[in-house]
């Protein structure tokens, strides 16, 4: 039986080695179009957990410009497959990093520094849980087959990797996802459930005509978009965990013409199929309501929206809630409460949940990921994790794995 004093006390004693294997990938550029970025960083995680006996395997993505996604596995003696899932890539470009002067930055229990809380610090947590898993544990870390996926493009199009996670973890017991995850003192939180999303966009064709003499003539492409767009809004409800986003608007060409042509970029949120089949049924109706229509003649505008691109929503589900209850299990071993959290953006978790039983939430306690700007009067600070909340949340990571595969 291993003893929570043993587990703290193995956990401060790797944390000086793991963060200073977090400082070496955040000091590599990773953003999701530096391949080279996405390769090196991928060299050095493959190389960092070869110390524990994974095989590294690149996998290329489907994308052009995208670099390869890493698979590290472990073959075990026993039948238990675990899949621990992170990702290379982050927001920031090169020139981003020099332009906010954004690194590796110590400021009390505060350590900056970009994809410390998205992912990388995700990344530095499985391998403090997996080392010290093996030094306490070792019949249990010995017997099982791990299997470590960690996506290259997972901030812009991840859907490659989700059938490669489907597929390399084929009758898995979990797949566990490290995201940063939330904690108050010795709350936490897991994420359960995830909103799906659709981006889409929206065109509209109207007549052009000259604004002076021939306006009669005319279909105003920006005025019927303008009342589409309103529509798009009036969508939002957040009682059933709906949300649509306008992001941007194009339209006309210049200030004498009618405008003939008018688009605007949109995204659809929603955590549940249902609610999300229902929005997006309301917004292909949106193409029959058509207000703008030219003075002379009564030409109508016609607006088109066209479904760019999908991930699916990850409910709450009986597995997933299963998973939730071992965590709380090994909470409570500690002297920890556990709780659930629904959350709006997007994981990998997302393309996996109805393959394996997932749950997600796994990294360390951070804030203002994909934020690189900060400010003298405090309103806005770059992306960080706390030290002090990273053992703890080991130590719950090792004990809800040894919960799992007892």
């Amino acid at each position: 039986m291993i003893t929570n004093d043993t587990l703290l006390r193995s956990l401060e004693a790797r944390l000086a080695p793991a963060l200073d294997l977090l400082q070496q990938m955040v000091a590599i550029n990773s953003h999701t179009l530096n391949p080279a970025g996405i390769r090196q960083l991928g060299e050095f995680t493959a190389s960092a957990f070869a110390g524990l006996g994974f095989r590294a395997e690149f996998i290329p993505s489907v994308k052009p410009g995208f670099g390869a996604h890493l698979v590290l596995t472990r073959k075990g003696g026993g039948a238990a497959t675990v899949g621990l899932i992170s990702h290379l890539d982050t927001v920031y470009s090169a020139e981003e990093e020099a332009r906010n002067d954004f690194h590796w930055r110590v400021e009390g229990d505060r350590i900056y520094g970009p994809g410390t809380d998205d992912i990388k610090g995700g990344t530095m947590m499985m391998h403090l849980v997996l080392s010290t898993l093996r030094e306490l544990a070792p019949e249990v870390f010995e017997r099982t087959n791990w299997v470590l996926l960690l996506d290259a493009s997972e901030e812009v199009d991840s859907a490659d990797f989700g059938r490669l996670s489907c597929e390399r973890l084929r009758g898995a017991k979990a797949a566990l996802v490290f995201e940063g995850g939330r904690q108050n003192a010795n709350a936490f939180k897991f994420v359960a459930s995830r909103k799906g999303r659709a981006t889409f966009r929206v065109e509209v064709e109207g007549r052009g005509a000259h604004a002076g003499s021939e306006h009669p003539r005319g279909a105003n492409a920006i005025t019927q978009l303008a009342h589409t767009v309103q529509r798009i809004a009036s969508l939002t409800d957040p009682a059933c965990g709906v949300t649509l986003n306008v992001g941007t608007i194009s339209g006309g060409t210049a200030l004498n013409r009618v405008p003939h042509i008018a688009v605007a970029c949109a995204e659809l949120r929603a955590f549940t199929p249902k609610a999300y089949q229902a929005a997006l049924k309301k917004l292909r109706e949106l193409e029959q309501d058509i207000v703008e229509r030219s003075v002379e003649g009564g030409f109508p505008c016609q607006v088109r929206v066209v479904i760019e691109s999908e991930t699916p929503p990850w409910p709450r589900n009986d597995a997933t809630d299963a998973l939730l209850n071992v965590f709380a299990a090994a909470g409570a071993e500690l002297g920890f409460t556990i709780s659930r959290e629904d959350r709006g953006g997007l994981s990998d978790a997302n393309l996996i949940w109805s393959a394996v039983p997932t749950i997600d939430g796994l990294g360390p306690k951070g804030d203002n990921s994909h934020c690189s700007e900060r400010s003298a009067d405090g309103s806005k600070d770059q992306e960080y994790i706390e030290r002090s909340a990273i053992v703890p949340k080991a130590a719950l990571n090792v004990r809800a794995l040894l919960q799992l595969l007892s």
